[in-house]
């Protein structure tokens, strides 16, 4: 019996499994596939009318495509041989708003929404996603643009819980929360300045906590069409949470007064 050496993996294959796709012809054939896919880097200023391909047929699917320059894909490259194109393979689908929605009428409670508010940092988003799943709320919603996706680094962040946690992507915040409301639910906002303290703020019914980004906190048409804004109590000498914190504080407060505790 022939005994075979023990395979390598090779570069290519650790580079698929950390959801890395580089080069026209494994983006294109991953278009084509129907992977899903978080967002493509395109390098900008580039007449290629490959890369002009790829993007049109990115954008039909619905994919983000972001121009970028040669600094960020040399940075962002694992085979130094990404010929100006560089996708983000998702760890899952995204889902709806309905999903979402429907994931809380299936269980008879009253929706539980977290919103991230350009949240940049994959470990942030994927931290949010883990206590959210932990919480039990029903469903996490973040911008197209200006925020992190569902790479492999926000799965593994996540501890798995994004294979259990509905993340619906939207293109537009303002207008999501403006549905949200029309559906019935209440819009929370979190910030240093807030009208009210978490712990005054009534989180029994319909509601969806907004979670700002990790430098700028909430954008001021996310804050025009929150219904209330609410603090964090802040007793020691740093006057902000890290945004996974502040969304853990607020879920389970959430989670203490539905569960009567």
């Amino acid at each position: 019996m022939n005994h075979r050496p023990p395979v390598r993996r090779s570069a290519p294959v650790e580079q698929e499994n950390d959801g890395v796709i580089e080069g026209r012809n494994a983006v294109t054939e991953a278009i084509r596939a129907g992977v899903a896919i978080d967002k493509i880097y395109l390098l900008k200023g580039e007449g290629d009318s490959a890369l002009g391909h790829i993007a049109s047929a990115a954008r039909e699917q619905g994919v983000v495509v972001v121009n970028t320059d040669r600094r960020k894909l040399d940075a962002m490259s694992r085979t130094h041989a990404h010929q100006g194109v560089i996708a983000l393979a998702a760890v899952r689908e995204y889902a709806s708003v309905d999903d979402i929605l429907a994931a809380a009428r299936a269980k008879n409670e009253p929706p539980l929404i977290v919103v991230c508010d350009e949240l940049s940092d994959p470990h942030n988003l994927g931290a949010v996603i883990r206590t959210a799943d932990a919480a039990g709320a029903h469903g996490v919603i973040i911008p197209k643009r200006r925020s992190a996706g569902l790479t492999a680094v926000v799965g593994k962040t996540s501890a798995g819980a994004v294979a259990h946690v509905p993340v619906a992507r939207v293109p537009n915040l303002p207008a999501l929360l403006k549905e949200l409301k029309e559906a019935g639910v209440w819009v929370f906002g979190t910030a240093a300045e807030g009208t009210s303290t978490l712990y005054q703020a009534d989180l029994k019914g319909p509601a969806a906590i907004v979670i700002g980004s990790e430098g700028d906190g909430m954008g001021r048409l996310v804050r025009e069409n929150c219904d209330f804004i609410v603090s964090i109590p802040m007793r020691g000498k740093i006057n902000s949470l890290n945004a996974s914190a502040a969304a853990a504080v607020l879920l389970y407060e959430a989670v203490r007064q539905r569960t009567g505790g």
